[in-house]
């Protein structure tokens, strides 16, 4: 059995900077024609040079590829601002609320101010799109539904600003993408495929640990019903996001699933699992062109067949090793090739 995948896109991807970068692009680069890049790094991207300075970077480690940058959303970000990120092709504002994952520490601490909503009439006006890491401060698994009113603000608000909620993980949100027209969702691997037992089940597996949380089997169910039957309103975006292995094994465990190695044989293997193949091309890429009004994009065909693909434990960057998701295990389905 085989299957062929066009122009597959990540629409949440982090593949961090510099040595570490180097390392792990190509695990998306080389399958996925684009990706939409977050800007959480080390140092955020709050404007249009930095921000060009990080495509750069990724241009030149990969081929074939397209990033799709974004905005670290702040409030520096003027109409003035925009406008150059809009002329120089940069379509995508992330917002993060003010520590609730890794690197947002800078995030945005009032949701609901004056100049986050000023910011966000302007981001409007130029037609930009809004990705939220829509969490709020409360009980761990409650945190995406606590945000619930500020995504309906939002919403209502700026009832022309297309308004992404980054891996949904809570099935509560589910209604808000059917009622809202404006509200769109991405999913990832892991919270459509994994619950709270493989990270706390046995023993505390770390590699298991992001935000949001991966949460009930309710909600696993739940999100996973939307992926099989690839709903219009939902795109697949990853959010794999390494880390050595020895922070992840440290007293302070950095939030962040590495997937991208496993991403296409480990969607074949679910969609099939669930009598869904025939699906797997609008969630891995029609919707999120739709949805981003994405073209012009490098072409790829991803050829994967029904044999083996036995998960390597890890990656390496310089002496350290990154773990990825699924390590050890066998897939049923493999990557043949990339056209």
């Amino acid at each position: 059995m085989e299957i062929t995948l066009f122009d597959p896109i990540d629409a949440h991807l982090h593949v961090r900077e510099n040595a570490l970068l180097k390392a792990v692009l190509e695990y998306s680069s080389e399958p996925f024609s684009a990706a939409v890049i977050m800007p959480n790094l080390s140092k955020p991207l709050i404007d249009t040079p930095t921000t060009l300075e990080y495509e750069e970077e990724i241009l030149k480690n990969s081929s074939n590829f397209k990033p799709l940058m974004s905005l670290y959303f702040n409030d520096g970000l003027t109409l003035e601002e925009l406008q150059r990120a809009q002329e120089k092709g940069i379509r995508f504002l992330k917002l993060y609320p003010k520590g609730m994952t890794t690197n947002a520490q800078n995030g945005t601490s009032d949701l609901l101010g004056e100049k986050t909503l000023e910011v966000l009439e302007n981001a409007q006006k130029l037609g930009f799109i809004l990705c939220i890491h829509a969490e709020q401060a409360g009980f761990c698994l409650d945190k995406e539904f606590l945000c619930h009113s500020v995504l309906e603000t939002f919403a209502l608000s700026f009832p022309k600003l297309k308004i992404i909620i980054e891996h949904l993980s809570d099935w509560r949100s589910i209604a808000l993408i059917e009622k809202h027209s404006n509200l769109y969702a991405t999913l990832t691997l892991h919270h459509i495929s994994m619950t709270l037992d493989d990270l706390l089940g046995g023993s505390l597996d770390p590699h298991c640990f992001c935000k949001p949380l991966i949460k009930t089997k309710k909600d696993q169910e739940r999100l996973l019903s939307l992926a099989l039957k690839a709903h219009p309103k939902i795109s697949f975006g990853s959010d794999s996001a390494p880390h050595f292995i020895s922070k992840k094994h440290s007293a302070n465990i950095p939030a962040g699933i590495f997937s991208a190695p496993i991403l296409l044989p480990a969607l074949c293997e679910l969609f099939e699992k669930h009598n869904a193949l025939e699906n797997l091309q609008a969630f891995i890429s029609d919707n999120a062109k739709k949805i981003y009004a994405l073209d012009n994009l490098p072409s790829k065909k991803a050829r994967l067949s029904k044999k083996p693909f036995i998960v390597p434990t890890h990656t390496l960057c310089l002496n350290e090793k990154i773990a990825i998701l699924r390590g050890g295990e066998t897939l049923s389905w493999n990557l043949q090739k990339i056209a």
